[in-house]
């Protein structure tokens, strides 16, 4: 469980210092255009690793879990892949990936824009991963990737969120002072463009 902990806590600041500029410029310099997609890369490397830390140095034991249980996770997440699809079509997926910046588009970062799920939350694509953790809970080493993952998404929004001020000012803060972060309790809560 501390060798989980710890894989997860040194994965959060790895994470966390290579998305700073810095790190994004060094690493620029060695992957070029490439960049973005690199450093996607090493982050899914990095999780498989986490994760197999997990594997390796707990030991599973099954939750009791009612049937009603079973289906309202079943039904979360599936609701999680769902919200992830749909939320998809709010960003440039191939900029977000890494693909565009291969071809014509140099650009890491995408446009401000509040269309779609982002009408409703800012953080759709953090909202279907936590639906997601918790509908695959089953035995105790998915509880901890549960609360561990839980825990980096929650710490990291809010660097996400400061990142996102520094970058888009005043247009951010109108956002974020409507849009709810995540959970889509006020409905639709930025205007429809157009």
């Amino acid at each position: 469980m501390i060798a989980y902990a710890l894989a997860w806590l040194v994965f959060g600041l790895v994470h966390s210092l290579s998305s700073r500029e810095p790190a994004k410029a060094a690493l620029r310099q060695v992957a070029g255009r490439a960049m973005r997609l690199c450093w996607n890369g090493l982050a899914v490397v990095e999780l498989a690793i986490v994760l197999g830390i997990g594997h390796a140095t707990t030991i599973p034991m099954p939750l009791d879990r009612s049937p009603w249980l079973m289906a309202t996770q079943g039904a979360l997440a599936i609701g999680g892949m769902a919200v992830l699809a749909t939320a998809a079509r709010s960003y440039d997926m191939r900029r977000f990936l890494g693909l565009s910046q291969l071809g014509d588009d140099p650009g890491d970062e995408e446009p401000f824009h509040a269309d779609g799920m982002l009408a409703y939350v800012r953080h759709p694509l953090y909202l279907g991963t936590l639906m997601i953790l918790a509908g695959l809970v089953r035995d105790t080493t998915s509880l901890q990737t549960m609360f561990y993952a839980t825990a980096y998404i929650l710490i990291g929004l809010r660097f996400e969120e400061r990142a996102l001020i520094r970058r888009f000012g005043a247009t951010y803060l109108a956002y974020r002072s409507r849009v709810p972060s995540l959970l889509p309790w006020r409905g639709r809560a930025w205007p429809a463009p157009g």
